[in-house]
């Protein structure tokens, strides 16, 4: 594929894909992968993280052909362009790259640039594992008890973003239609009103959800929770988790999966589950929310519609640190796109004092992605050891005594250091 701006890397080779519906890929010695700094703080981070993630692939014997794309405000620099097609169509072409935090602007003809990627590509899990690092300060007794990663569907529920806004004269067809013709009448209140519409479709849960299973077996997790508010939204959130069962039930062995009977089944003495099978089961997502708390280590990987996802997953980043060090990525099939859960925190940039620990770990994300289990591990030891010792940026440091106030940029150099001693 020609690009208008951007050049693919002489030497480097792209990902080939072996198998799209088990993510299986021929990863070169020196792939080619995509990388967008981001807007903001991504311009402290992004330079960091890349160096870490360099190192550490030198460190296990490999190394990696970077290609710079644009977007934001990098992008409207050189393109003119938000979200340039050179940006988009390198993502597709070489199927994994990392991005930092973008800011969409008002008047941008996007609702927000980091969804439009997410659905133009069609990544339609949002995965983002939260597990603690010694050394963070938290507001847990037991932070080190939340060891768990969560996938929130990408595509659709409140991602649709089908609405309809007060005054409007679409807004009154619908009430007209939702009253008259469908016979809810007693339903809405009187007066102006804003009607959105949230659909949940059988595609897009069981795609999630077979990504979900395939992760807990490929990474020996012992259980999948189907998280979802079905008790009361029966034909959305209900729907969600009789589609999730039934990928449960029918997509795999007795031996791989087990299906809980119902979604307040806990007795596991009541049934032989075979020994290495993956438990399915389900909770109502508010009582999931105090059980994430309390029961930290009994939830391992957790599935569920968008909405809920966005509000679980930044719950469960509270509990070991806050969201400064929380990674992320969004899967497909065969496709990844590694990035932070923070924003760009514009005020901020430019002064090489952010923490880039969330962009580095969501390099080790993508490394997991492609296979290099080694370089995955190795960077999370690395990010470890350098915080456990108390080199740590400001927002770290704020909270410890013993702490080292570094730099952005001093704190990457820490880590790299700590890459070559533990390799």
């Amino acid at each position: 594929m020609e690009f208008d701006k951007i050049e693919v890397p002489a030497d480097g080779k792209p990902v080939e894909v072996i198998d799209e519906d088990t993510d299986e890929f021929d990863v070169p010695e020196t792939p080619i992968i995509p990388i967008l700094h981001g807007d903001g703080i991504g311009n402290d981070v992004g330079p960091a993280a890349q160096r870490v993630l360099t190192a550490t692939a030198e460190a296990t014997g490999r190394d990696i052909a970077w290609m710079r794309v644009y977007a934001g405000e990098s992008g409207r620099e050189k393109y003119d362009e938000n979200l340039p097609d050179d940006t988009v169509n390198a993502m597709r072409e070489f199927r994994v790259a990392i991005k930092g935090p973008l800011t969409t602007p008002v008047g941008a003809g996007y609702r927000s640039l980091n969804v439009a990627l997410r659905q133009t590509l069609d990544l339609y899990a949002n995965v983002r594992p939260t597990y603690y690092l010694e050394g963070v300060p938290s507001p847990m007794k037991a932070p080190e008890e939340m060891n768990m990663v969560t996938f929130r569907e990408n595509t659709e529920d409140v991602y649709a973003g089908i609405e309809w806004e007060e005054g409007t004269e679409e807004v009154e067809q619908v009430r007209e239609f939702v009253e008259e013709e469908m016979g809810f009448d007693d339903t809405i209140h009187e007066g102006p009103v804003g009607i959105g519409i949230k659909p949940i479709t059988e595609k897009g849960t069981k795609r999630l959800v077979r990504k979900a299973i395939d992760y807990a077996l490929e990474h020996d997790r012992d259980k999948v929770t189907l998280v979802h508010k079905g008790n009361i939204m029966k034909f959305t959130e209900g729907q969600f988790s009789e589609w999730g069962m039934e990928v449960a039930k029918e997509a795999y062995s007795d031996e791989e999966v087990f299906a809980a009977p119902n979604s307040l089944w806990e007795d596991q003495d009541e049934v032989d589950i075979p020994e290495d099978a993956v438990m399915v089961d389900e909770r109502i997502a508010d009582a999931m929310l105090q059980w994430m708390q309390l029961k930290t280590e009994d939830y391992e990987v957790l599935a569920m519609p968008n909405l809920n996802g966005d509000y679980l997953s930044d719950a469960a980043g509270a509990q070991i640190g806050g969201l400064g060090i929380a990674p992320g990525a969004n899967f497909g099939d065969a496709r990844c796109l590694a990035e932070p859960v923070h924003g760009s925190a514009p005020r901020h940039a430019g002064k090489n004092k952010a923490n880039p620990t969330a962009m580095i770990l969501s390099g080790r994300l993508l490394f997991d992605y492609i296979g290099w289990k080694d370089a995955a591990g190795l960077v999370r030891d690395a990010v470890e050891e350098t915080i456990s010792a108390g080199t740590v940026t400001y927002d770290l440091a704020r909270d410890r005594e013993d702490a080292e106030k570094v730099s952005t940029s001093e704190y990457a150099d820490a880590v790299i250091e700590n890459v070559e001693r533990l390799a």
